[in-house]
């Protein structure tokens, strides 16, 4: 297993690569991944974080073409296929976690490796 550096470690907590199960068609484009970047407080402006934690659709729907790359309109947020949309707001809760539940999850994960 590749160790991470900590630089890389900092990118990986800053950016989230979704791969669409249901791509995005814009005109002759098909938008076939989602990379989202971790939110500056200014683009969290207007929502309510503790909708935004708990992944309220709206507020997720809102966020997104605040943090996506290539960035998405409105309309495509609003046609994303439910399980695009389930696995783009659990890369944004991420982004939200805090040191302890990242330590938690990181042992939860270690725990279900197979031991070799």
């Amino acid at each position: 297993m590749a160790e991470t550096t900590p630089l890389a470690a900092q990118e990986s907590n800053r950016f989230k690569t979704v791969n669409l199960s249901e791509p995005i068609q814009r005109g002759e484009l098909m938008i076939e991944k989602i990379i989202l970047r971790k939110p500056k407080a200014g683009e969290l402006r207007g929502l309510n974080m503790q909708q935004l934690v708990s992944l309220d659709v709206a507020t997720v729907l809102q966020l997104l073409p605040r943090i996506s790359e290539p960035v998405l309109v409105q309309d495509e947020c609003n046609a994303l296929d439910p399980g695009d949309l389930t696995e783009l707001a659990g890369a944004i809760r991420g982004f939200f976690m805090t040191a302890a539940e990242r330590r938690m999850l990181e042992a939860m994960l270690a725990e279900q490796q197979p031991k070799t």
